[in-house]
């Protein structure tokens, strides 16, 4: 089954979050998938995203799977049809607020505890512990402490008119 051509207006779409998924170090097929949703009049089923982004199913399903989890696309229903129709969120606060709590608050959790255990593979070395190397473990607790201050403020910045 073959999709309709996307229309230049999707092409730029989804050129422009297939950067920022770059930018962000995630799948390619994310931006490929939110893009086309972004610019979609109406919600779209799974096989019409296959189909017009000519895209694996696999891909499309684990692209899928990851921007709901982010909170970027939620299912809409459609009246007369059992499939799920995909729609993409385009409330910035909620797109920051997903992407903070589904990816950098596990990432910094995930932190603390190899701090953790780099700390105390570092008390352990004692005084073998070369003075730069306990300034860069210093250093990463306070970048770390600094993340976990600032995560949360970035989706209380979204809430200023």
């Amino acid at each position: 089954m073959a999709g309709a051509e996307l229309s230049a207006l999707e092409v730029e779409a989804i050129d422009l979050f297939v950067a920022a998924t770059r930018l962000l170090g995630v799948p390619r097929s994310i931006g490929e998938i939110y893009g086309l949703l972004f610019m979609a009049a109406e919600p779209m089923t799974f096989d019409q995203l296959v189909s017009r982004l000519r895209i694996s199913k696999g891909s499309v399903s684990q692209g899928l799977k990851a921007l709901r989890a982010f909170g970027a696309v939620r299912v809409s229903y459609v009246p007369g049809d059992r499939r799920d129709h995909y729609r993409a969120e385009t409330d910035l606060k909620s797109l920051v607020s997903g992407f903070i709590n589904g990816q950098v608050v596990p990432h910094l959790e995930n932190g603390q505890g190899r701090l953790g255990r780099l700390r105390v593979l570092a008390e352990g070395l004692g005084e073998g512990l070369a003075p730069e190397q306990r300034g860069r473990l210093e250093k990463l607790e306070y970048w770390h402490h600094r993340a976990r201050t600032l995560a949360p403020l970035a989706g209380k910045l979204l809430d200023l008119p």
